[in-house]
């Protein structure tokens, strides 16, 4: 029984993920704070709360789906500054695979979630 956002795995995952991005831009360089790193913070927290706002909106399939679209697309995103962020050397390859590995798994876990929104409508 879900009792939140909270409880959906594909949100644990996103917010997990943003808070490693997080961790790993603290080392970038202060020449990319309000480009690079600035955008790849927001992007990476805008995943979990599109799941999280898009939750809240459950009992409307469609804007369910439309949120959940909207957060896939946003992971996407954020798999590209990771690549940025490799190709510029601030990530190491072995960190870079492991995000994009992960982010790549949690696209399928929203892509399952979009496909059948109304299993998420409140009871």
């Amino acid at each position: 029984m879900l009792r939140g956002h909270r409880d959906l795995k594909a949100y644990q995952l996103a917010f997990g993920l943003a808070m490693e991005i997080y961790s790993a831009s603290k080392t970038f360089p202060q020449e990319e704070r309000f480009a690079l790193t600035s955008q790849i913070r927001r992007l990476s927290r805008s995943v979990a709360a599109n799941i999280a706002e898009g939750f809240r909106k459950r009992q409307y399939p469609s804007m369910f789906a439309n949120k959940l679209a909207d957060s896939d697309a946003e992971a996407t995103e954020t798999q590209v500054w990771l690549d940025f962020a490799q190709n510029c050397g601030y990530l190491s390859g072995e960190t870079h695979d492991r995000l994009v590995a992960r982010y790549e798994e949690l696209g399928r876990m929203i892509g399952v979630m979009m496909k059948s929104p109304q299993r998420f409508a409140p009871r």
